[in-house]
C-alpha cells in the first residue's frame, strides 16, 4: 500500500508445519515502525501450504501470491520485491530460524542514512547451529566473499539483508535457489555499497524439521560470487 516504510518478503515452500506462526510472529513483532506490509509468497507448495494461506483471516498488511509451480527461493523473493511497496525491503524466511523483532534494529542505520544497507549477523553457538559443517561452509562463503571483494562481511548467507526498495530492485537479481543470498551481497559490493552489520538471534531448525539448504547451493553460491565479481 502506499506510504509503507517497509516491506517484509516472506517465500514460503512447503512449510505448513510453521507459515501461520510465521506470519503471525510479524503481526506481533515490534518491528521499529508501524507502517509495514508483509508480501508472502507460496513457491508453489505441495503440502498445505496454500491451504493455510488462503484459509488464514489476516490484516490488510499480509498479501499473499501464489507460484504457479516451485522455482526456488530466488524465484520467490523476486516475486515478491516486485509487488512490494515499502521504501525499504528486507528478507524474512518463513522458518521461524530468525526473530522479527531484530528487524527494529536491522532498519534503523539505513533509515538513519548510516549505510545503504544493512545484514542481520548470526552468532553461531550450540544452540543456535544447525551442525559443524553448516557453520564451517558459511565462514567458508564469508571468508572467500572478503577475499574476493576486499571486503570485511561476517554472515554472507544471513536471511536478514535490508535495503531501500528500489536498491534491491536494481540488483536486476537473476538466482533462483538458495543462491540469492550470494547474489544480493556479491552486487551490492561490486556497486560499492555500504554495509552495516547489525547483530541478530538465531535458532536453526533440523533437517527433519523442514531444513533446505545443501551443500550444493554453497558451492554454487561461490560460483556466483566469482561470476559477479570478474564478469
Amino acid at each position: 500500500m502506499p506510504g509503507t516504510e517497509l516491506s517484509i518478503l516472506m517465500p514460503a515452500f512447503n512449510e505448513e508445519a510453521t507459515i501461520e506462526r510465521a506470519i503471525r510472529r510479524v503481526l506481533d513483532a515490534d518491528l521499529g515502525t508501524e507502517s509495514y506490509e508483509l508480501v508472502v509468497v507460496d513457491d508453489g507448495s505441495t503440502d498445505r501450504t496454500r491451504e493455510l494461506l488462503d484459509g488464514g483471516d489476516w490484516p490488510d498488511q499480509v498479501r499473499i501470491t501464489h507460484a504457479a509451480a516451485n522455482r526456488g527461493k530466488g524465484q520467490a523473493i523476486r516475486t515478491a520485491l516486485a509487488e512490494a511497496h515499502g521504501t525499504y525491503a528486507v528478507i524474512l524466511d518463513a522458518d521461524l530460524e530468525y526473530d522479527p523483532n531484530d528487524l527494529r534494529d536491522v532498519l534503523a542505520p539505513v533509515r538513519d542514512g548510516i549505510a545503504d544497507a544493512a545484514f542481520g549477523t548470526r552468532a553461531f553457538r550450540a544452540h543456535s547451529a544447525y551442525s559443524f559443517w553448516y557453520v564451517m561452509g558459511n565462514r567458508f562463503l564469508s571468508l572467500a566473499t572478503n577475499v574476493i571483494y576486499n571486503a570485511w562481511i561476517t554472515d554472507v548467507y544471513t536471511c536478514f539483508k535490508l535495503m531501500p526498495t528500489e536498491l534491491m530492485r536494481s540488483l536486476s537479481l537473476r538466482e533462483d535457489g538458495f543462491t540469492i543470498e550470494a547474489e544480493v551481497t556479491g552486487r551490492l559490493l561490486r556497486a560499492g555499497a555500504r554495509i552495516h552489520e547489525v547483530p541478530i538471534t538465531y535458532v536453526a531448525r533440523r533437517r527433519e524439521e523442514g531444513k533446505k539448504i545443501r551443500p550444493s547451493d554453497g558451492f554454487r553460491g561461490l560460483l556466483t560470487l566469482l561470476r559477479i565479481r570478474f564478469s
